[in-house]
């Protein structure tokens, strides 16, 4: 889903650029859609208790791994709106350095327009995913620093 080769600010550009080359937000919907659909299923294992991000109205399970200094991320959701949203910030955060993600605020969220066309409850599960997907970020560089400093 992430191209390595990307930084994180490109990466970001990227799906700015995309974003505002759709249209009008009956087609951006629709590629959040596409996205989530793409989105690898999500092994249940990891659909328990402890991968499920509180705040969202549906459910959502990420489940972050360290590998190589960088976090992956498996997630998905049972609402395809939901698992799309989840395809968008790991098209950002996934496969990067926990400092990458630390030091790269979602401005991107604002800039495609999302806070705006999201309901008050998805925009509360999505603010939950950029939460958890940073908490992930913060432990990871902790574990980090206990092992090299």
């Amino acid at each position: 889903m992430t191209d390595p080769l990307l930084s994180i600010a490109d990466a970001q550009a990227e799906l700015i650029e995309t974003f505002e080359a759709l249209p009008d937000w009956q087609e951006r919907y629709q590629y959040i859609i596409e996205l989530g659909q793409a989105l690898p299923p999500l092994p249940t294992e990891f659909q328990t208790d402890a991968y499920k991000v509180r705040g969202c109205q549906s459910q959502v399970w990420i489940a972050p791994e360290v590998r190589e200094g960088h976090l992956h991320f498996q997630a998905g959701s049972d609402a395809i709106i939901t698992a799309g949203l989840i395809a968008v910030l790991l098209s950002v955060y996934n496969a990067r350095t926990p400092k990458e993600i630390l030091t790269t605020p979602p401005d991107f969220i604002k800039a495609i327009g999302l806070s705006q066309h999201l309901s008050p409850s998805r925009s509360n599960g999505l603010l939950s995913m950029v939460r958890r997907i940073f908490d992930a970020a913060s432990a990871a560089a902790g574990e980090d620093a206990s092992v090299h400093g």
